[in-house]
């Protein structure tokens, strides 16, 4: 929730950060969820606990730690209110047959509903991939993170028709429930497919789309800010150009990580404060382009535009374009990679040509035509940009591991 808000802060810094009260913040939870703000992280932190007892060979301990518990006793305490057993009761029901505990890495389970386009996920992932943060290895994305300050590693690949696998190699566990978090984003499998295939299911253009390949899904990210300057080195060329400078970008500011050769990786993505602060001559980025990425990493640095989701599209839109060299396009480029639902770069010439090849003389009407996608239209922009791919058809679920 929020990146961990919750187990961090109160209630009340939450609702200041929202810029609603503590009260109003519980009473929007109630009515909507039925539980406290509280009571819903205390949840979640208590169910991603039992997940680690069934699928890990951790110690009580270090699950008590991973979930975000504070001690022993309070895992204890909660596991028997919400389960009505303790920690060890509940391991000692675990399904030994169907463990995922491998060598390397901690595995875990990352449900979903619905279908999942893995296929057409990982593509996308594979065209954009940072050199030396990200990999894409047949069916598998790996890709560097950093948890404080220490270099660690995610691998996302398919386990069921309704989970992929994670498999974390982290320096430190405390902090495992909230990468569990964002490791769903990646892929968007918080994301519900029923009420955008109702939606959409009529319209002339996304309908036969949809119904081609329901499992599609916007392709999400780890990190908004490594996103953002990702597409700002992007902006007027190829994506093979954009992936090129990129690298050279993370070659000279990115941190190196020794060991990761055998995964594909060798660095992680420079933070804000790093790209800030630094001399980009020689990258083959334009003055203005160079500029821009400074601009940008400044403002995520100073906490100038919001990252977190915590804004709405609107309000994250004007923060993004209010940076130079920030345009329209980039902007919801972002907004849709980080989750805005609505976001649609309608100035994109690949959604232009894909669009025209189906409306024939609707180039200029796309900003017209997509207000009928809405709430839906990242899902539909999405649609259109991978709309040359229908052959083979259909969903491509996940094999089993």
């Amino acid at each position: 929730m929020l990146g961990g808000a919750l187990d961090r802060g109160t209630e009340a810094e939450l609702g200041a950060r929202l810029g609603v009260s503590a009260r109003h913040l519980r009473r929007l939870f109630t009515t909507h969820l039925g539980v406290t703000p509280d009571g819903l992280a205390r949840s979640a932190r208590t169910h991603f606990a039992r997940r680690l007892l069934d699928d890990t060979d951790l110690s009580m301990l270090e699950i008590a730690f991973a979930a975000g518990f504070g001690s022993l006793r309070q895992f204890n305490r909660t596991c028997r209110d919400v389960f009505k057993a303790s920690p060890r009761e509940l391991r000692a029901r675990r399904r030994v047959s169907d463990r995922l505990v491998a060598d390397g890495g901690l595995c875990l389970r990352l449900p979903f509903h619905g279908q999942l386009d893995w296929g057409a996920m990982i593509d996308y992932f594979a065209a954009r991939a940072l050199p030396g943060v990200e990999y894409v290895s047949g069916d598998t994305y790996r890709r560097t993170v950093v948890l404080g300050s220490d270099p660690g590693v995610l691998e996302l690949m398919p386990g069921g028709d309704d989970h992929l696998v994670l498999r974390a190699h982290l320096p430190h566990w405390e902090e495992l429930i909230h990468v569990v978090e964002r490791a769903r984003r990646i892929a968007s499998l918080d994301f519900d497919p029923k009420e955008p295939a109702t939606r959409l299911a009529d319209d002339p253009t996304i309908g036969p789309l949809l119904r081609a390949r329901p499992g599609l899904r916007v392709p999400g990210t780890w990190d908004p800010y490594e996103t953002g300057v990702r597409a700002i080195i992007g902006q007027q060329v190829t994506i093979a150009g954009a992936n090129t400078l990129a690298g050279r970008l993370v070659e000279r500011l990115g941190h190196r990580v020794p060991g990761l050769q055998v995964l594909g990786l060798t660095h992680t993505f420079p933070s804000p404060d790093v790209v800030a602060g630094a001399d980009l001559d020689g990258l083959g980025l334009t003055r203005a382009r160079a500029e821009a990425v400074r601009s940008f990493a400044r403002a995520a640095a100073e906490d100038a535009i919001r990252l977190d989701g915590s804004v709405g599209l609107d309000e994250l839109i004007a923060s993004l374009t209010a940076i130079d060299g920030l345009g329209s396009w980039t902007a919801q480029y972002i907004a849709l990679r980080l989750g805005e639902r609505d976001a649609c770069p309608t100035g994109d010439r690949g959604l232009r040509r894909a669009l025209a090849s189906r409306l024939p003389q609707s180039d200029a009407r796309l900003p017209a035509i997509a207000e009928r996608w809405r709430p839906w239209r990242a899902l539909a922009a999405t649609h259109l940009w991978t709309s040359d791919r229908l052959q083979p058809a259909a969903v491509v679920r996940p094999r089993a591991a």
